[in-house]
């Protein structure tokens, strides 16, 4: 439970924002300025009315004490969630302003909770009855399902294994001069195969030629995990059970299965959202603080809106995790949370820039199309190399470089800040382009700062 006197930083509340231009509207909106009425309970509930362009004011409310995450409630017409108001009554709260006082909440924000508690009671009476359980399946049909399915996979296998001997026989050259429309095809020929995992990497294919120098080089090593996964799956029956469960997942099937659900306190390290076409994917990190596992919790969201899943970067969540199969087991899907996210003192133990290539080269004999691992690197400062910046270990005196894309963001800027040129404790995704810092804290258990 989210206690009134245990508040969420800035950046906590801020990460919760769906895009760069909500976290800038937002953080104008947290001061006293704006705002009347507002009021906090020890239960986690915060409201306020904020001053807007027309005659009336937003009547803004949150539930934090959601264990599925903070819930949001605006009068404003804002179809982003959390909306900048609800970001601003957030900062105003987390900074302990006497304007946001205890109490108990007025009418407009108490029949919001009412209906929301109202409609979870609907909901887990209805999972507990036997007229809400599904209808058993039938496994024969399933199984044919999936028959058909791998039967379309294996045929787009064969024809992106066609298309990319035609690309090496006619010369690396030839890509460049088609563009990118020739590989857009292929791409919706992977789709039509139900291998959504396959046009994905022919889409990325596709966008080799346009990406500068050294260019060729790139596309020939892209092909390369192209083909092994063509082969991969083509010759799934022969690999090993764990290998062929990640062949399975790069292409585009679901799980067969789920590992057993593991309950800890889970801490929330790092949480960040990528665009991929109309599709926003947000990636979450989170460690156990007794299984010591890290994990990665995805959520998507479409047409504009950010995924459901907010989990605030630095908060500790009890909760249970299913592990899928294949990939190292570092995805898992989200099972039932006992408790609001709160403070939690447990930190991942660091290793050395050497220690963390290992285990990146290590988990790619598990999934030799892994982009990078998960890597928390102790007593790590940030230095210059060259014309980028490099992670070093001054008591080893190794280092590692900073992926191109971190190089010059925002976030090393708040990591040099914090670093302040003493050894820093940083969690990030190590890869063959280099490390990507995501969070850092001080030694032993500081306060997680987000650098994404």
């Amino acid at each position: 439970m989210n206690q009134q006197g245990v508040r969420w930083t800035a950046d906590q509340v801020l990460a919760l924002a769906p895009d760069a231009s909500s976290r800038k509207a937002g953080s104008k909106l947290g001061t006293a300025g704006p705002w009347s009425d507002a009021g906090s309970t020890g239960a986690g509930t915060v409201w306020g009315l904020c001053r807007g362009s027309g005659s009336k004011p937003y009547q803004t409310v949150v539930d934090l004490a959601d264990t599925a995450g903070p819930a949001y409630k605006c009068s404003c017409p804002s179809r982003k969630f959390p909306c900048k108001h609800a970001l601003g009554l957030l900062l105003l709260w987390s900074g302990a302003d006497p304007a946001v006082a205890g109490g108990e909440p007025p009418g407009w924000a108490e029949e919001w909770l009412a209906g929301r508690r109202a409609r979870a009671q609907q909901k887990h009476e209805g999972e507990g009855s036997g007229a809400a359980r599904p209808k058993t399946a039938d496994p024969a049909a399933a199984a044919k399902r999936a028959a058909r399915r791998a039967e379309r996979i294996s045929a787009g296998a064969s024809e992106l294994e066609q298309r990319l001997g035609d690309l090496l026989r006619g010369g690396l050259a030839s890509a460049e001069q088609a563009g990118y429309g020739l590989w857009e095809e292929t791409a919706a020929r992977m789709v039509d195969a139900q291998a959504p995992g396959l046009a994905s990497r022919v889409r990325e294919l596709g966008a080799v030629p346009a990406s500068g120098p050294g260019w060729p080089v790139r596309l020939l090593e892209e092909c390369a995990l192209a083909h092994l996964l063509g082969q991969g799956w083509l010759r799934r029956a022969s690999l090993p059970p764990e290998l062929a469960a990640t062949v399975a997942a790069r292409v585009g099937l679901p799980p067969a299965g789920k590992g057993p659900a593991v309950r800890d306190d889970w801490l929330v390290l790092a949480r960040y959202d990528t665009a991929e076409g109309h599709l926003v994917t947000r990636r979450t990190w989170v460690h156990g603080a007794r299984s010591e596992q890290t994990a990665l919790l995805l959520s998507f969201g479409a047409a504009g809106r950010a995924p459901a899943l907010a989990l605030p970067v630095g908060l500790s969540l009890d909760a249970e995790l299913s592990a899928h199969p294949g990939g190292g087991g570092l995805r898992a899907d989200l099972g039932e949370q006992f408790a609001a996210p709160g403070p939690g003192e447990h930190r991942p133990a660091g290793v050395g820039p050497a220690e963390a290539l290992d285990r990146y080269g290590r988990a790619l004999r598990e999934d030799p199309w892994l982009e990078s691992w998960p890597v928390t690197l102790r007593a790590a400062v940030p230095a210059r190399a060259g014309e980028g910046w490099q992670l070093a270990d001054p008591e080893q005196g190794t280092a590692l470089p900073l992926a191109p894309a971190a190089q010059g963001k925002e976030g090393l800027w708040r990591l040099i800040a914090l670093s302040g040129g003493a050894p820093v404790t940083v969690f990030g995704e190590c890869g063959h382009r280099g490390f990507t810092p995501l969070a850092a804290w001080e030694p032993a258990v500081g306060e997680v700062v987000s650098l994404c």
